[in-house]
């Protein structure tokens, strides 16, 4: 195999295709399970350059600023307050050009490997505005205003990383720019990581003691993260990341996360404490920091930071937030490590308290109660498996249509024929389908897809992730970012024609919750279907199984 060769599977992928739905089902998540997307080796050699360009931008930025110095003295001057306002804006510059999270080959990016600024600053590519019928903002196509708002916002970030020290006046043109993008295009206000680079420019700006704030911030990722564990669906999560972890390519390991692999992919009791393990991590780090007295290192915190962030960095999970992982880590140590005296309490003024609850525990609360109305990015649910999701049919060849678009990745296929034969292909974007249906939400798969077409082998099988990632240029595991307003989008510049493309969307379980709502779409006619599935029941069955039982849909009015 060379550093570009993908693992094949082990069944002919041409062949796999044209079986029927729960056999494709079985053979590719027992593929899956026994050795993951099958990346090639010289793919994850890409991310970590990618990794070690991202530091180095950073530093190179903090050379800006005579106070700090340049990378010879790095030692000396990485934990200083400069250095960690730069390093936040540096990194959702990065992001925001679509450098970071959602790049490259495993969030099905091949060519080219990113989306970000070859859509956000191209007229006529797709956006998702919060109000589609808004003057001037609104609307399914990006305008030159559009345009003009996201390279303002680029340009500010620039202007930041470049000054000597940063103040207000450079911090504040964000702060207003980045929700006003919001309100344009959903797809960048999340691009752009707001939910934690945002709000920390915002205490930066109106906080005179902005470190407790930032603390506050990093903190509330962790809580949030572990909160939205306390569920069903985190072992699956445990499999599915250990059967595709470089670091754990060990069969017999990857055997032992099932039941009884092949016949049983359910998680088996390893995996489930692996998941307890994980969940009691995210929320012992917080605890760790709030607990070590004012004054002493917190080093147990750190120590622990240190495991569950390299963990997660060395598994190189889907979607790949290894430069956000590498962000988060820092910020531990330039915030709690280098200033182990400062108390939450001394957050500052009442408007930033009061900014800070409504950002990080009122909308994270909401979010995990009410998934369907609040990103899970802004919800802090941060892979737990229980998101939001499409799976997009068409029907033939009826993805041709696709080329109406304006955009700058093409059909999935056609990216992978630069480096690929046709079975190869194949074999690569069929991996996705198994990723899908092995989390505990992709078991609906099997009642719903049926429900759907009457035939999936007539159909080509696009993940929503993948959707998202060809028509708005980023795609993160944000579900809704696929679901309804895309598909709208997209029909008002393609026109299908009933049936040629049908979507079946999933929501996330609400906490405390035990169903799953999902919508059946067609993209000439709409919704033709709603309901509930049953979580517990889900459990119950295996990735691929079809079998229908009385308790399993629980209808509701179609529209």
């Amino acid at each position: 195999m060379g550093l570009l060769d993908p693992l094949p599977p082990p069944y002919a992928p041409l062949e796999w295709e044209k079986l029927p739905f729960e056999t494709r089902g079985r053979m590719v998540c027992e593929a899956w399970a026994a050795q993951g997307y099958g990346t090639p080796i010289g793919v994850y050699l890409v991310y970590a350059i990618k990794i070690a360009l991202y530091v180095l931008g950073w530093a190179l930025f903090c050379g800006t600023s005579p106070t700090l110095g340049g990378l010879s003295t790095v030692g000396h001057w990485w934990l200083a307050p400069i250095a960690f306002q730069k390093a936040i804006v540096w990194s959702m510059l990065f992001e925001g050009l679509g450098l970071g999270c959602g790049s490259g080959p495993l969030t099905g990016r091949y060519f080219p490997p990113i989306g970000g600024l070859l859509y956000f600053a191209r007229p006529g590519t797709t956006k998702l505005p919060l109000w589609v019928k808004l003057p001037i903002l609104g609307g399914h196509t990006r305008h030159w205003i559009d345009v003009a708002l996201y390279l303002s916002i680029v340009g500010c970030c620039v202007r930041v990383l470049i000054a000597p020290s940063p103040g207000i006046e450079h911090f504040l043109p964000l702060v207003v720019l980045i929700p006003l993008m919001g309100i344009a295009d959903k797809t960048v206000f999340l691009a752009l990581r707001a939910e934690h680079y945002w709000v920390t420019v915002v205490v930066f700006a109106l906080s005179p003691n902005w470190i407790a704030g930032a603390m506050a911030v990093q903190l509330a990722l962790w809580f949030w993260a572990g909160a939205s564990k306390l569920n069903h669906h985190f072992p699956t999560v445990a499999c599915v990341m250990t059967s595709n972890s470089p670091a754990l390519g060990f069969g017999w390991f990857r055997r032992r996360m099932y039941r009884d692999f092949p016949r049983d992919l359910r998680p088996s009791r390893v995996a489930v404490l692996i998941a307890h393990g994980g969940t009691a991590l995210e929320f012992a780090v917080p605890l760790a920091f709030l607990l070590t007295p004012l004054g002493a290192p917190p080093i147990i915190a750190i120590v622990l930071m240190l495991a569950l962030h390299t963990y997660i960095t060395s598994n190189v999970p889907m979607g790949v937030p290894l430069e956000w992982n590498v962000m988060v880590a820092y910020g531990s140590f330039a915030l709690f490590w280098a200033h182990p005296s400062i108390s939450l309490q001394s957050i500052g003024p009442p408007h930033v308290v009061a900014f800070l609850v409504l950002m990080l525990i009122a909308l994270p609360l909401l979010g995990n109660l009410f998934p369907r109305h609040v990103s899970f990015l802004l919800s802090m649910r941060y892979y737990a498996g229980n998101w939001a999701y499409s799976v997009w049919l068409f029907r033939g060849d009826a993805h041709e249509k696709l080329k109406r678009l304006t955009k700058s990745s093409a059909w999935v296929y056609d990216q992978l024929s630069r480096f690929y034969d046709r079975a190869t292909a194949v074999g690569l974007v069929g991996k996705v389908m198994a990723f899908r249906l092995m989390h505990l939400h992709g078991r609906a798969l099997p009642l719903l897809i049926p429900k759907a077409v009457r035939a999936l082998e007539d159909h080509e099988w696009v993940d929503g992730e993948i959707m998202a990632g060809l028509a708005l240029g980023w795609n993160f595991g944000e579900g809704h970012l696929h679901q309804e307003q895309l598909l709208e989008a997209i029909q008002a510049q393609c026109g299908f024609e009933e049936g040629e493309l049908r979507c079946v969307f999933v929501e996330s379980q609400a906490l405390g919750g035990s169903t799953l709502e999902y919508r059946i779409a067609d993209a000439k006619v709409g919704v033709i279907e709603r309901g509930e599935l049953p979580v517990d029941e889900l459990r119950d069955r295996q990735p691929w199984e079809s079998q229908r039982v009385a308790t399993s849909l629980i209808p509701k009015s179609s529209k």
